[in-house]
């Protein structure tokens, strides 16, 4: 869900000249020293994403993320490099009041970090023609009158020293956590004292039962919401500890620290582990291996359940990428990047391959110094998971690498998945090809992208964006950052914001109605829900009704009711769901699935009754279906039905209306397709989609999921069909039959002195493999439904022929028995489609040799296929059996129709598939004896026939063959390509004919 996207922003501190080599005894060229001494060696991000520090040899350097701009720089003197040693690593405190820097010597330099509220670094001004000084009138609405970098003040703290020498040590919001070498221990060191408690406490590895008695940890990583850390060791072993809180211990057994679990034990070396990330979103833990690979686990529990969840391998060798220099999960847990000493890469968060630096071209990049390419040092996240701002080892310089995420990342809303809604940190880009009518294609022309910058003021104010959302036509877009909210037209392209910030700022669980046609303001504002608890979730569903789940582990069911008298939302349902879902806050969706009569006939009201519940729950698709207890009160069962989801769909809380747009782009080619309207109001409208990673999982009717689950039929949970897609999916484009979904390509070129990422669109049919099910699970009348419901799409030959080839290769590879074989009810089903003559053969020419003998052991003899697409008049159709007639009968057979459709071809004035033919027939005979004797049979002699309406006159007299010459009159091309006189029709004709070339070469 997350893309690279343009080229990276670039930033350096000023060049700091070194200590001289006398000062600090060493000596070398003037060069190296300042290469060596402003090379970036440590990055450490805050926590609330506002603040980053960079080291080198001799400074520290402290930074705003946005925007970017260096505040404050620290130069330490040669004494001190003297004393303390150069620095190594460096330190942030979560809250970014304490930075300490890691010294050579095994020395900690701490800093303490103010900010100064009123005195600014740079600060925007803008200068009258009349006067100089700073006006604040003509500032962007709602800015600061002051606004601008405020000045950060560092102020040198104390220096500690670890005399056991420091392994790896993590600054926390209470306490350092030291690993030391010798001894190998853990230590603490609390920020601040109080006289009950000291301020220091170790524990040694060697005593800790769970640890190998002779390891050493080498790093350490902690993740707050979790309360988790995971310590890596020396022997290649990754464990998951947490910290015992004071006053917890036995007093009868010696003091602990920390326990912990070792979930990653290696079998080999080329497993050992070198570095962790955490997802708290998803509760992964993922370990990056020598051997360049990603292993990822998923944390049940803190007491040893913590089983592999899956691996993620780089898509090139350990010796092109390099060891793994670190690994990042973006905030909202949705992506990995890794950074690898020779590139980097993208990955979602069960597995799909995204953006990555190696399919980069290395002379080009190294012609273009796109040195972002090749290599990273350290990175992290920032602003909000709208970039990646990483190092490079032995250089100054730092990039920003800009993402583009979907919305679904942010608001789970089902119009955001059925349209493609992107959003930066300061622009929101939205997919249009969706508005193209029907039967045409999905585009992927850039023109169809739409993008809307966002108001600098409201991103003033309100950084970062976490959240959009789109309309369900598709004509309206709201983004929100941290308060308040933005509204964008599309038809328009006008923003509408809040007027005062006090009404922006004020949304504390609230639900409120406000009317599109004014203002967001006060006067506008329609309706206004006061709920007692924060709000989870809000989605709407059907046609009026809202969803809101709460944190109260409460989900209400509302109703949107107009009246003359206004708007307003009436509450007319409640489902308290205390002891089913454990944690609210790990809700990412909710949505229901409301029986047919109880839609149409049924009271709102009693909506709860009847609706079987469906939340995900981190990773996890959940299904909760009513039941009543022996007293007949309401209950739920809870099943899961699915897990490693990334996101799901539910078409019919999409509804077709988001399919149809009000004001469609116009394509002239639909006009052609007369009355024939393409239908999906019934097919698939109850289908349940969902993306685990590596493929689209479908139930094709969330009825039959429903009645597998069920506690009264005792059924194992129903298969879904599964796609495989080799891009990220986006959208279901239901009316179009197709799979939408995201490429990032790189685009490097000569004339261009930088690289960049852009966003390509992939499509993949999802018919082939819903019919497939079908017919697997002897259901033809249901494929055949399907297959009539998508009839005028031009391309549904194109499916169908996909379907028919993936059956034939799997039978060929995995002969089946005859009882369980799918290729006959295949050609069966095929058979009822008027073009299934054309399947056939198309299917035919494109596979080997081999796997004719299996298909056609279903099929009539290719003679009897020749004849009826003879009979039918489909003439080109018919010349595609000659060459299976030729490959299948002993004598070369396939002269004598030849001769028939070349009759017939003339009659009818087909002169283009005359041309193909006299080059099948020389292609029989080199000598052009079967070409002149047919041509005799015909009547047709140079001069001697007529074209269409007394025309061009017919020349196909075959010429006397000398040397390697060319057959017929083909194009200079075709000339060039030559025939050699001998050998099978199928590797010796290469023209191509107009329509379908059912002459060309094959492999045979």
């Amino acid at each position: 869900m997350y893309w690279p996207l343009g080229a990276p922003r670039v930033y350096a501190a000023r060049k700091i000249s070194p200590p001289s080599a006398t000062e600090i005894g060493q000596k070398g060229d003037q060069k190296d020293e300042e290469e060596k001494y402003s090379a970036l060696l440590g990055l450490r991000v805050s926590r609330n994403g506002q603040y980053f520090v960079t080291i080198t040899t001799t400074s520290l350097n402290i930074w705003q993320t946005s925007p970017v701009v260096l505040l404050v720089s620290v130069i330490r003197s040669a004494s001190s490099l003297r004393t303390y040693g150069d620095n190594v690593d460096v330190l942030l405190r979560p809250d970014s009041s304490v930075v300490a820097v890691q010294t050579s010597l095994g020395f900690l330099v701490t800093y303490n970090i103010t900010v100064d509220p009123s005195a600014r670094v740079f600060q925007q001004q803008v200068h009258d023609e009349k006067a100089t000084k700073r006006s604040s009138s003509r500032r962007l609405p709602g800015q600061d009158p002051i606004a601008g970098q405020r000045e950060v003040l560092i102020r040198f703290r104390m220096i500690i020293k670890i005399d056991a020498g420091i392994a790896k040590a993590l600054a926390l919001d209470e306490e350092l956590v030291i690993a030391t070498e010798k001894p190998a221990a853990i230590q603490c060191i609390r920020w601040v004292t109080d006289n009950k408690t000291s301020q220091t406490s170790t524990e040694l590895l060697s005593r800790m039962p769970w640890m190998n008695k002779k390891s050493a940890v080498v790093d350490i990583i902690h993740n707050r919401a979790m309360s988790l850390f995971v310590w890596i060791a020396n022997d290649g072993k990754a464990y998951a500890v947490q910290r015992i809180p004071t006053g917890n211990e036995k007093s009868d057994v010696p003091k602990r620290l920390f326990r912990g679990y070792g979930f990653h034990v290696p079998e080999e070396e080329s497993t050992f582990a070198v570095k962790a990330s955490i997802n708290a979103r998803f509760s992964l833990l993922a370990v990056g291996c020598s051997n360049g690979e990603i292993h990822v686990y998923t944390a049940r529990d803190y007491v040893g359940s913590i089983p592999l969840s899956h691996k993620l391998v780089p898509p090139v060798s350990l010796s092109t990428c390099g060891p793994i220099s670190f690994l990042s999960y973006s905030p909202d847990g949705y992506c990995l990047f890794v950074g690898y000493a020779n590139g980097w890469v993208l990955w979602s968060v069960y597995g799909k391959l995204g953006g990555n630096s190696f399919v980069a071209d290395r002379s080009i990049s190294k012609e273009n110094n796109d040195l972002w390419l090749s290599g990273t040092l350290e990175g992290s996240w920032i602003d909000g998971g709208s970039g990646v701002l990483f190092s490079r080892y032995g250089d100054s310089r730092l990039w920003l690498l800009e993402m583009v995420r979907s919305a679904v990342t942010g608001c789970f809303g089902p119009a955001n998945i059925s349209r493609m809604l992107l959003h930066s940190s300061s622009t929101v880009m939205v997919y249009r090809g969706h508005d193209l009518l029907d039967l045409v294609s999905i585009s992927a022309d850039s023109s169809l992208w739409h993008q809307a910058q966002i108001p600098a003021a409201y991103l003033l104010e309100q950084r970062p964006i976490r959240s959009a959302v789109i309309s369900p036509d598709g004509r309206y877009i709201a983004v929100a950052g941290r308060r308040g909210l933005a509204h964008y037209s599309i038809n328009s392209g006008r923003w509408k914001t809040f007027d005062d910030p006090d009404v922006e700022n004020s949304f504390v669980n609230l639900l409120r109605l406000y009317s599109r046609e004014h203002g967001l303001n006060e006067s506008s504002l329609i309706f206004v829900e006061r709920l007692t608890s924060p709000i989870v979730f809000i989605t709407p569903t059907g046609e009026n009704s809202l969803l809101v789940y709460t944190s109260e582990n409460d989900l209400y069911h509302y109703i949107i009711s107009a009246s003359d008298s206004g708007i307003q939302l009436v509450q007319v349902g409640q489902i308290g769901l205390h002891g089913i879902v454990r944690a609210p806050a790990r809700v990412r969706a909710v949505t229901w699935y409301i029986p047919e009569h109880q839609l149409l006939d049924g009271d709102p009201s009693q909506d709860v009754v009847h609706a079987s519940v469906l939340f995900l729950v981190d990773a996890k698709l959940v299904l909760l279906q009513p039941t009543t207890d022996g007293e007949g009160k309401l209950k739920y069962d809870m099943r899961i039905i699915a897990s490693n989801v990334e996101y799901f769909a539910f078409i019919r809380d999409q509804g077709l209306s988001g399919k149809t747009p009000e004001t469609p782009l116009p394509i002239s080619a639909v006009e052609e397709n007369g009355s024939d309207e393409l239908r999906t109001d019934t097919a698939l409208l109850d289908s349940l989609w969902y993306f685990n990673g590596s493929s689209i999982q479908c139930w094709p009717d969330v009825q039959d999921l429903l009645r597998s689950v069920s506690t009264e039929n005792h059924k194992d949970l129903l298969i879904p069909v599964s796609i495989p897609v080799d891009f990220y999916p986006t959208a279901i484009a239901l009316r179009s039959g197709v799979i939408i979904g995201i490429d990032p390509d790189l685009v490097q070129r000569r004339d261009a002195h930088f690289a960049f990422f852009r966003l390509s669109i992939r499509t993949q049919l999802f018919l082939p493999p819903l019919l497939r099910y079908y017919l697997s699970q002897h259901d033809p009348p249901s494929a055949l439904t399907l297959a009539h419901t998508y009839h005028p799409l031009p391309y549904l030959p194109h499916a169908l022929e996909i379907l028919l080839h993936t059956v034939l290769d799997d039978e060929v590879d995995h002969p089946a028995s005859p009882p369980t074989a799918l290729l006959p009810a295949v050609l069966a089903f095929l058979a009822t489609f008027p073009s299934y003559l054309d399947i056939l053969v198309q299917c035919t020419r494109k596979t080997e040799l081999r796997s004719w003998r299996t298909l056609f052991a279903h099929l009539p003899p290719p003679r009897e296929l020749f004849e009826e697409a003879l009979h039918r008049g489909m003439l080109k159709t018919a010349g595609g059996y000659l060459l299976i007639l030729h490959t299948f009968e002993a004598d070369g057979g396939g002269a004598e129709q030849c001769v028939r459709l070349l009759r017939r071809a003339a009659e009818e004035g087909d002169w283009e598939l005359c041309k193909e033919l006299a080059r099948f027939l020389m292609a029989l005979d080199g000598e052009g004896d079967r070409l002149r004797e047919a041509m005799g049979r015909l009547g047709l002699q140079p001069g001697a026939g007529g074209g269409p309406e007394g025309g061009e006159v017919l020349r196909l007299q075959a010429p006397r063959r000398e040397g390697k010459r060319a057959v017929g009159r083909g194009s200079e091309a075709e000339s060039r390509r030559g025939s050699s006189g001998s050998g099978s029709a199928g590797s010796e004709v290469m023209a191509k004919a107009e329509g379908e070339d059912y002459f060309s070469a094959r492999k045979l």
